[in-house]
């Protein structure tokens, strides 16, 4: 199966100086867990849910919250986004995914076109989804034929 059925094509995007105030506001208002850095519609980097969570004090909303807790939050996407991407062509397999899911430490891979413009993005979970629907169409199949 070719991943451009697999991929989530409604991406979030942030630029690389924005702040982890904004990045933070995106997480919690949304069910997204990872954001795509983009400059100039190129791909630059991914910050996952965990990244800023490891960036920010966990003093953040608490009592004990000082300024320099505080000032966290005005660090910028460039300082805590991974630079090292691991991406897709929109042609690649879910066979292709999982096998980089494998050999790296990733939790998501952007599908990117040759201009490193992201189209889409593709987690483990989507894999496992399709893995799971696949087999529940073959179990319907097979239970019709009896």
């Amino acid at each position: 199966m070719r991943i451009v059925k697999i991929m989530t094509e409604k991406l979030v995007t942030v630029q690389m100086d924005d702040s982890l105030l904004l990045i933070n506001d995106i997480f919690e208002n949304t069910n997204f867990h990872h954001l795509l850095v983009v400059e100039s519609n190129k791909l630059v980097g991914v910050i996952s849910d965990r990244d800023l969570f490891k960036a920010l004090s966990p003093n953040l909303g608490c009592v004990s919250e000082t300024a320099k807790d505080a000032a966290t939050l005005n660090k910028k996407a460039h300082q805590i986004m991974s630079r090292d991407l691991i991406t897709l062509s929109p042609d690649a397999s879910a066979y292709d995914a999982i096998a980089l899911f494998n050999q790296h430490t990733v939790s998501c891979l952007p599908v990117i076109d040759e201009n490193q413009k992201p189209l889409g993005i593709v987690s483990w979970r989507d894999i496992l989804r399709v893995i799971e629907e696949n087999r529940n169409k073959r179990k319907q199949a097979d239970s019709e034929k009896s």
